[in-house]
């Protein structure tokens, strides 16, 4: 009885960076077992002044590399100087990286400066595992002596950066969404038991339990929206009914066609989502498509959609929406919704990328940084990811494209082949030690 109590109700320090919306959607998933709640390590509440000053560095360093590519005539050329502090070495040939990088000393070095002190002294307050999503509080952590130490990484391959100097001897576990990165983290030292493959912790409201019933629910549904000309179904028929049951599928569906462009946690990309609303405004105003602008929490960005809206002549529509909030929680709540009814996700290859796993395809907008290179080629490993073409002319190339069923099967092989239980498999590693392994879909 006290195991399963324990498993029930684990409990941690969970910890994000304010760094984009990556390292905090990450988390956001285990609110529910994080003392005092999710702890922003870059806080104000949590961090000195004189630790803030480090921490703004840093994360100018980030919004600069986001934006950096819109600067008239020179701005490739300084995006390519600032991506290369982030790059990723390609991942063959398999050779050893476990010696440490510029990045790593780097990382080091500010740490030593006092980044990352607040966190630590509030975390002496009670011994309880910590779960961060950023490299900083983990290594930090791991120079402390810390006990049980994870990091979720968000992307499907990483630099050196997020491995300590020395990893042999580091303590620090790592939580994965997908076989890449976990490769690229043995070639950086770290021991196999050591590294758990769990998958991306997605929302629990997205799912509906370990049996996955509101997944299951919801992807009946989209599969039949993304197959208009029957190009899916007969050939996958027989599979669907297997995993997501007969009487899920036997639902017709009653809305039309949803898509929801996302931009970066930086407010990168906009123009694309605008350029997509003006060219499928028609195919909106007739109810044929409903399109979800997801703004973030800058209200800088969901100004510029809701302007993008009213010069579409789509103001008022039932079938245009601008969604997020005036802060994460509201956000990530919003967009959770939003993702029931959400056919085709159209954001760049960031995390984002591992919301496949929900049977929801990803159309992809052009990458920014290094990581997000991995991330489009993993979503094209696996079959889930999509490239966008020109978004002026979205009208032509996506209904062409829906019409051969491309988005139906991309939906399907992402469900199938990306992890959907990562925070199931977080929850009971953080509450047992251990974590259960399965090859079957419905339970990694």
């Amino acid at each position: 009885m006290a195991e399963a109590g324990a498993r029930k109700h684990p409990e941690a320090w969970v910890a994000a960076v304010n760094m984009g919306l990556g390292h905090k959607r990450a988390v956001e998933p285990l609110r529910d077992i994080a003392r005092g709640g999710i702890m922003i390590v870059n806080d104000p509440s949590v961090a000195s002044p004189d630790e803030l000053k480090l921490w703004t560095k840093v994360l100018e360093l980030y919004e600069r590399l986001s934006r950096i590519k819109k600067v008239p005539v020179i701005g490739q050329f300084l995006f390519g100087i600032m991506d290369y502090f982030q790059r990723i070495q390609p991942a063959y040939p398999r050779i050893d990286l476990s010696r440490p990088s510029i990045q790593t000393r780097m990382v080091e070095s500010t740490l030593k400066k006092g980044l990352c002190k607040g966190m630590l002294d509030r975390i002496k307050e009670a011994p309880l595992p910590l779960i961060t999503s950023h490299f900083q509080p983990a290594v930090a952590a791991d120079r402390a002596g810390y006990g049980r130490i994870y990091c979720i990484i968000c992307d499907a391959d990483i630099n050196r950066v997020w491995v300590s100097a020395d990893p042999r001897s580091s303590r620090i576990d790592y939580l994965v969404p997908c076989g890449s990165v976990m490769r690229r983290l043995k070639q950086y030292g770290v021991p196999d038991e050591r590294i758990y493959m769990t998958g991306f912790p997605f929302p629990e409201e997205l799912l509906g339990g370990e049996d996955l019933g509101v997944l299951k629910a919801d992807l009946a549904k989209r599969l039949r929206v993304l197959d208009p000309q029957d190009r899916f179904w007969p050939l996958h028929r027989y599979n669907v009914e297997h995993f997501l049951g007969e009487q899920n599928c036997a639902v017709p569906p009653d809305r039309p066609l949803t898509i929801s462009f996302a931009v970066g946690g930086a407010g990168a990309q906009r123009e694309i989502g605008a350029e997509a609303l003006m060219s499928l405004r028609d195919k909106i105003a007739c109810g044929e498509l409903a399109m979800n602008l997801v703004s973030g929490v800058r209200p800088e960005v969901r100004a510029f959609f809701e302007a993008a809206v009213k010069e579409a002549g789509l103001e008022g529509s039932p079938h245009v929406r601008v969604i997020g909030g005036r802060g994460e929680a509201e956000y990530f709540a919003s967009f959770a919704q939003a993702l029931h009814t959400t056919d085709i996700l159209w954001t760049k290859p960031s995390e984002l990328s591992f919301y496949v796993g929900l049977g929801i395809p990803l159309l992809m907008a052009p990458t920014i940084g290094s990581q997000e290179v991995f991330n489009r080629r993993w979503l094209e490993e696996v079959q889930a990811g999509i490239p966008q073409h020109d978004p002026r002319y979205a009208k032509d190339w996506l209904f062409e494209l829906l019409e051969q069923g491309r988005f139906a099967e991309a939906a399907w092989s992402g469900f199938l082949k990306a992890r959907k239980c990562g925070i199931f498999k977080i929850k009971e590693l953080i509450a047992t030690g251990a974590m259960s392994r399965s090859g079957d879909p419905l339970h990694r």
